[in-house]
């Protein structure tokens, strides 16, 4: 389901952004599918597209039944996955901490747990 939403999502829209499903979930039922699209840029670009994404909701879950045998075709609902821009933002944050050099005359972690278990 994942794949076959990507794949329709990038062939059938053109966004001025990097648009990508992260993840689908289904509930134990199978009517509903919550599809987390990430959005490459600021999260104000991302609206538009969630808005575009909802507007075609009926289409795209027609395309998708065509090539996901299931059951029930789910009714899609798509929402912003922040995790990219989340771990980016962290990462940022990591790299500017002015963090001590680790000396080579102290011994690691994983040496002490060597020197115990040897």
């Amino acid at each position: 389901m994942k794949r076959e939403l990507g794949d329709l999502i990038a062939r059938e829209f053109r966004f001025t952004q990097l648009v990508t499903v992260q993840d689908v979930d289904i509930t134990p039922d199978l009517k509903h599918a919550h599809v987390y699209v990430s959005v490459l840029g600021k999260t104000a670009d991302a609206k538009p597209v969630l808005a575009t994404l909802h507007e075609h909701r009926k289409e795209i879950q027609a395309a998708v039944s065509k090539r996901v045998i299931l059951k029930y075709t789910p009714q899609l609902h798509f929402k912003l996955d922040d995790a990219v821009e989340r771990g980016s933002r962290v990462i940022d944050i990591l790299s500017t901490l002015d963090l001590p050099p680790v000396s080579e005359s102290e011994p690691s972690a994983e040496e002490d747990d060597d020197s115990r278990n040897g």
